[in-house]
């Protein structure tokens, strides 16, 4: 369980925030409390914030399925612009050797974009 101000630094740092908008405190708590967690908020309301915050705070590679591939490439772009290299977009753009050196290398990435569609390849 992390503290809040260490929560709130990383908020501070990494997005330069002060506050939390209204249902995002909440999510990334229950998140880092590691429940089961559904958070439904509306177009605008920093949904990316509650994978991306709780990324720094706990270890490992962050798995983001989504079916729309200029979601995930504004995803990666917006992260790529905020100083994070260790971001990838796994999609049927990725082929031949870059497609195999990110395979092999999966576990030097924190961020990676996916479909749906991707997870049922063998390859993946």
């Amino acid at each position: 369980m992390k503290n809040k101000q260490e929560i709130l630094d990383v908020l501070q740092n990494y997005f330069g925030f002060d506050d939390f908008r209204p249902g995002q405190e909440e999510t990334i708590n229950a998140l880092l409390e590691g429940k089961d967690t559904l958070s439904i908020l509306p177009t605008g309301a920093g949904k990316s914030l509650l994978y991306q915050l709780p990324a720094y705070l706990l270890s490992g590679t962050i798995l983001i399925v989504s079916p729309l591939i200029s979601l995930m490439q504004d995803q990666v772009d917006r992260l790529h612009r905020q100083g994070e290299k260790r971001v990838i977009m796994l999609s049927s753009q990725l082929v031949g050797k870059e497609r195999a050196s990110v395979l092999r290398n999966l576990k030097s990435f924190k961020f990676i974009f996916t479909s749906p569609e991707m997870l049922d390849n063998q390859q993946v």
